[in-house]
Parts: structure tokens; C-alpha cells; sequence
């Protein structure tokens, strides 16, 4: 199965959209106490990220194999996820590492496509 998914952060929540077919779920959370107020917007929405895909596949919407489509807004996360360019920042090498983890135990196919900030359906979640 295809899905897109979207995903947002700021310093107090994050959010996130899959797309599966005619399908649409939208979530939002408040960051647990030890990420808020604490982290960067690049830092939440790799949180963002990470709890997107395991939330995904504890609802049984996105199974193994499944393909996803990854919208970022951000040209750096692209870049870290897709170009494998490094960062300094301890707290999103780790987010990657897991990141890439479930990717790679769950054998998903995924992509990543840079949006604008317009065409991000999580924000509007975090409005």
C-alpha cells in the first residue's frame, strides 16, 4: 500500500497526516515534558517524524513493505534523510538512527520529497 505523509513541530507539539488512498488521519500531540520548550523546530519535527511512523504502524495503517511518500518543508531534513549529509546536533543523529531503524526493520519503501511550507497538511494540524 502507498501512503504520504506529512508531519509538523514547534516547541510545545507535534503533528502529523497520512494520506492512504481516499484515506486521511490527522494526529496531534504536546510533547512529552522532557522535549517541551527544550527543542529546536528541526528537532520536533524529527520527534514528529519518528513518532509518526511507529503510531502508523501500531494503528495498522502503515504495514511492512508499505511504500511512503515523506513531505518535508525543510531543504535540511531532506538533506540529513535523503543526501545522508551530517549533522553536528547529538539529539537528531539519534532521531535518524532510529528512524532509519524502523524503516529498515519494518522493509518500508520511502521517499522524500521537499514541500513548501503551504502544501504542509500538519501544519495547519498545529494552528
Amino acid at each position: 500500500m502507498e501512503h504520504i505523509l506529512y508531519l509538523d513541530g514547534n516547541s510545545t507539539n507535534i503533528s502529523w497526516v497520512i494520506q492512504t488512498n481516499e484515506t486521511v488521519t490527522s494526529q496531534t500531540r504536546k510533547h512529552t515534558e522532557n522535549h517541551k520548550n527544550k527543542t529546536t523546530k528541526i528537532q520536533s519535527k524529527y520527534v514528529a517524524l519518528h513518532v509518526a511512523l511507529f503510531w502508523g504502524i501500531g494503528t495498522f495503517i502503515i504495514k511492512n513493505e508499505d511504500v511512503i511518500k515523506i513531505k518535508l518543508d525543510e531543504k535540511i531534513m531532506y538533506e540529513q534523510l535523503k543526501l545522508k549529509i551530517m549533522t553536528d546536533d547529538d539529539f537528531i543523529k539519534n532521531k535518524i538512527k532510529f528512524i532509519q531503524m524502523f524503516i529498515k526493520q519494518r522493509k518500508l519503501k520511502v521517499e522524500f520529497e521537499i514541500i513548501n511550507l503551504e502544501n504542509n497538511l500538519a501544519t495547519k494540524e498545529l494552528e
